[in-house]
């Protein structure tokens, strides 16, 4: 089970467990790019600690899928911006209409 989900698991069936709330915050912080105590890691229990670890690697990994997909997205736009115009879908000039 990826260490996401297990987290909103173990936040969603104990909303009110200080190992809960600081799982949350971890989220919270990575989502939002904001500061999060480190030292608050240190206050989780062993198993949780090590889900914590997971969730930063899984959310390091996804973050790196994450901006690919946005490379890729931005390069097919450029190539569509890039593309000469007044050619044809083979790259031949496109034919001239008569003029009528």
């Amino acid at each position: 089970m990826r260490a996401i989900k297990e987290a909103r698991q173990f936040i969603e069936r104990q909303p009110d467990n200080s190992h809960a709330k600081t799982l949350s915050r971890l989220v919270l912080a990575l989502e939002s790019e904001a500061q999060f105590p480190i030292a608050d890691l240190y206050l989780l229990d062993a198993d949780r600690f090590k889900l914590a670890m997971e969730i930063l690697d899984e959310w390091r990994l996804d973050r790196h899928y994450a901006s690919k997909v946005r490379l890729f997205d931005v390069s097919m736009q450029m190539a569509v911006l890039d593309k000469p115009k007044g050619k044809g879908a083979a790259g031949s000039p496109a034919p001239e209409k008569s003029p009528a």
